[in-house]
């Protein structure tokens, strides 16, 4: 699954955003939802399967952190796009700013002619 399918589910945004303060275990996260530890189990190994959390084994503890390489990948993505609209926003801006051409020849008197209509 790709990161920003991971990130598409509203369960798997609040774990990333309390990873966001430090590692937890994963028993430590279930207890933040309503939802059974299998639920969160599943969030979890999606965000693994996308790169947005590693887990490390503790005896039998899981503890889960944000992973770095992950979150660099969906930033260098982030700042491709960025780039692209950027340049191209600043182009349309600049013709915005434009001052108004000068009118073509005969319009004004096409107007005036649709006016008397």
């Amino acid at each position: 699954m790709d990161s920003f399918a991971a990130l598409a589910d509203p369960t798997r945004r609040r774990i990333l955003e309390l990873l966001g303060s430090g590692e937890r275990a994963a028993g430590a996260i279930a207890e933040e939802f309503a939802l059974s530890p299998p639920a969160i189990s599943q969030h979890l190994k999606v965000l693994r399967e996308a790169r947005l959390v590693h887990v490390t084994v503790q005896g039998q503890r899981r503890i889960y952190r944000l992973d770095r390489e992950g979150w660099v990948e969906m930033e260098d993505w982030h700042r491709r796009v960025r780039r692209f609209w950027g340049d191209r926003l600043d182009t349309l801006e600049r013709e915005l700013h434009k001052p108004d051409p000068k009118p073509i020849a005969g319009a004004d008197h096409e107007s005036r002619r649709d006016d008397n209509d």
